[in-house]
């Protein structure tokens, strides 16, 4: 303790110092009384980190969370990250590629594990920005989309929704990685323009893979349409 004041500002011993105190001692915890108020946090990928985006809309949140934590209402912001599991397994096999190893070599437990072993590496670098941010959420109900808990209550809702015909499983043209052997989203294709030198289709192979859609068996519904192989290209969605 000194007598002056340090000639600059050091925000992060000051802000890291006093997030500590507010996290140890609970004050992001939910207060158990007054009228219930809660955000759940959209979950960012753990393969990646926080970008401008996420501060921003995190802004917002806080402020809104702390505004209603003021008033005394019970309030609870969730947080938690998303497993990304196409992004997650291609960053993971990248790394076993690099050491000359493949994910068929080691076996689908082994694999599992590395997986999982990448999670706590990526998605302790999200936690840790969170943190330096001061968002005030509640870390002790911090939930992972492949958790046991969260796992069964997917399976439970498609299932419900299946059993209702609110479902149904059909064929139709999707993003085909020859290498993972998976469909994969819009967000993992790199568009690229093929000239083939004619304008027919003869000896093109086109792959379709059974999906689940939430949409109606009749009437519009989006479509998606994969390139020729083996050019596999970013495709658009269009309704029919």
């Amino acid at each position: 303790m000194t007598d002056t004041l340090d000639t600059t500002y050091d925000p992060e011993a000051i802000e890291t110092r006093w997030y500590h105190f507010w996290e140890d001692n609970g004050h992001f915890k939910p207060s158990g009384e007054g009228t219930p108020y809660s955000i759940m946090i959209p979950p960012p990928n753990v393969t990646g980190s926080l970008h401008m985006g996420h501060a921003f809309q995190d802004t917002i949140m806080d402020a809104l969370i702390r505004y209603h934590r003021m008033r005394g209402h019970d309030t609870l912001w969730q947080v938690g990250t998303d497993h990304a599991g196409i992004a997650t397994q291609m960053l993971v096999e990248r790394q076993l590629l690099a050491s000359d190893i493949s994910r068929h070599e080691i076996g689908r437990d082994k694999f599992l594990e590395k997986v999982w072993e990448w999670k706590h590496t990526s998605g302790g670098m999200i936690t840790k920005q969170l943190r330096r941010m001061g968002a005030s959420v509640d870390w002790s109900r911090e939930r992972f989309t492949m958790d046991t808990g969260c796992s069964k209550a997917v399976q439970e809702v498609f299932i419900r929704l299946f059993d209702e015909g609110l479902i149904y499983r059909g064929k139709r043209l999707v993003n085909w990685d020859p290498v993972l052997h998976t469909a994969i989203s819009d967000l993992e294709v790199v568009s690229e323009e093929k000239n083939r030198g004619h304008s027919g289709i003869s000896g093109i192979h086109y792959q379709t893979a059974p999906v689940i859609s939430p949409w109606p068996l009749h009437g519009p519904k989006p479509c998606l349409a994969m390139q020729p192989w083996p050019y596999i290209l970013r495709t658009h969605a269009t309704r029919t």
